[in-house]
């Protein structure tokens, strides 16, 4: 099982993530925060204020919003391959 071991606010709606498999990098989440949980994120002192969960180990926010590390990994993965060509 995936688990996020840290992340880390950048600007925009762009985090710093690493995963406990040793993969790490830079993700940009704008226009993938969709639903009425993901609605305060639009803000970004609030979307800035991103975290890790000590329990579960997924990315959450103040509001109650997080993300499963599976997403954020498939949407790192395919955004670095897009930066690399």
């Amino acid at each position: 099982m995936l688990h996020i071991k840290s992340v880390k606010y950048i600007s925009g709606f762009r985090i710093w993530v690493a995963f406990d498999d040793g993969t790490k990098g830079e993700v940009d989440l704008e226009g993938y925060l969709q639903g009425p949980v993901f609605e305060p994120l639009n803000d970004q002192d609030i979307f800035s204020k991103v975290s890790v969960d000590p329990e579960l180990e997924t990315i959450v926010w103040p509001n109650g919003a997080d993300l499963a590390p599976e997403f954020v990994k498939e949407l790192h993965r395919s955004q670095s391959r897009t930066n690399s060509l």
